[in-house]
């Protein structure tokens, strides 16, 4: 899979995207990370990206002209599955949502900053938009890193235990089950015995109960999906 990034901020994008799975990831050749700096397109001579609102209102807006320039130049290159635009007006990013995009082979991601975009690109070339949650954040770029994450983590080869992605919260609709390792007790704590009684069956059988139970008790939206 190969991802393109368009910021006004790239510096935002490089460590979140060189460490950990997404790393390893990029080392295997699973995936490439580009980034670009939408500045590095601009025909302002100071490099400026944004403007005043036409119509008045609080905020700068990111100038058609350096992004149009840019996708272009992208576009003459490859093809893409999808064009997104982080933005709080698209569909909220769930794990349905990165399922699907795990499989597809070349994704861009222009990230909103300011008060937005002009409206134009939005109509001309942005494919899908995607929102995180319903709260503000001062650019898209950490919007990016999430979208990034909840994708490549799912790539076969990715993570060294591929079933440890499909077992994840949200998989099924439910929260993943109360987890423990050595030692089996401290400070009086123990941990269910269940676990550690050897037998696969039952071990599976309370793991499913619990996350049932975690996902009724804490989020009971979940259980109307399925």
């Amino acid at each position: 899979m190969r991802i393109d990034i368009l910021s006004v901020v790239p510096d935002l994008l490089e460590s979140p995207l060189n460490h950990s799975i997404i790393k390893r990831a990029k080392d295997k050749g699973i995936v490439e990370i580009h980034i670009h700096n939408i500045r590095d397109y601009s025909e302002d001579k100071h490099k400026r990206v944004d403007d005043y609102q036409f119509g008045g209102g609080a905020g700068m807006v990111i100038k058609i002209q350096p992004v149009a320039k840019l996708i272009e130049k992208l576009l003459k290159e490859r093809e893409y599955d999808e064009i997104i635009y982080t933005s709080p007006d698209g569909g909220t990013l769930d794990q349905a949502m990165a399922n699907s995009m795990s499989m597809y082979g070349n994704i861009m991601i222009l990230c909103g900053h300011y008060k937005g975009i002009d409206h134009r690109i939005r109509e001309r070339y942005i494919t899908k938009e995607i929102s995180i949650g319903d709260y503000v954040l001062t650019g898209g770029e950490l919007a990016a890193c999430v979208i990034v994450d909840s994708v490549v983590r799912l790539i076969p080869g990715a993570i060294n235990d591929e079933t440890s992605a499909l077992s994840d919260s949200f998989q099924d609709n439910l929260l993943a089950p109360p987890v423990y390792t050595r030692p089996a007790e401290y400070d009086g704590m123990r941990v269910p015995d269940i676990l550690l009684s050897g037998d696969h069956k039952k071990v599976h059988e309370w793991q499913e109960q619990q996350a049932l139970e975690r996902t009724k008790l804490l989020r009971p939206d979940l259980l109307e999906k399925k």
